[in-house]
């Protein structure tokens, strides 16, 4: 299936529409988590994505960590991302927009 969606995004295309579905997916699950371009890309280091998804959780926002298990928010984190993925990929997307998903909840609460 992955494939599929990856043929219909173009090869440089296909890293932002992954970031742009990561943004997504922490707008959607209420995080305030934004990852621009050099966060992302350092992230890439790791295989894994639950890794990478860990290491960032661990790194930045460990006071979730005391809260939630790390699994319950990456199993999340990854469901959600990999719908907002689809859609945007299904949808035609030929370049993702670049939406700075934290700003955008912190206008809509008043922060």
């Amino acid at each position: 299936m992955i494939n599929s969606v990856l043929e219909q995004c173009p090869i440089g295309a296909a890293v932002e529409c992954h970031l742009a579905a990561y943004n997504a997916a922490f707008y959607e699950l209420g995080l305030s988590w934004h990852w621009d371009d050099e966060t992302f890309h350092s992230l890439q280091r790791m295989e894994c994505e639950r890794d990478r998804i860990k290491k960032y959780m661990e790194t930045h926002q460990s006071h979730l960590l005391k809260a939630y298990d790390a699994d319950f928010l990456i199993n999340a984190i990854q469901t959600t991302k990999a719908r907002c993925y689809e859609t945007m990929t299904n949808g035609g997307a030929k370049k993702a927009s670049t939406v700075n998903w934290a700003e955008f909840q912190r206008a809509e609460v008043g922060v």
